[in-house]
């Protein structure tokens, strides 16, 4: 399992465009994938459950990645959350 926490930069946090191209990242790979804030989990395959898990600028997360392609799908997820910009 990989295992990783990370603060949200984005300064709209994980809405519209960077959730879109979230989901479409997650949805390539095979492994069961999850994003948890505070008091939230959120499957990151789906653009509804990331939009509503209520991502801002400053958030903390939590990434759970589990499975066959798991550390190729931790490490792109991880670059995609660092280098959001809108």
């Amino acid at each position: 399992m990989v295992e990783r926490n990370l603060v949200v930069k984005n300064k709209t946090g994980l809405h519209a465009r960077p959730a879109a191209s979230l989901a479409s990242l997650c949805g390539k790979f095979k492994s069961e994938i999850r994003i948890y804030t505070e008091d939230t989990e959120i499957n990151p395959k789906s653009v509804l459950s990331i939009m509503a898990g209520g991502v801002y600028a400053g958030t903390p997360i939590r990434l759970t990645v589990e499975g066959e392609d798991e550390e190729e799908a931790g490490a792109a997820i991880v670059e995609l959350i660092e280098n959001l910009v809108d």
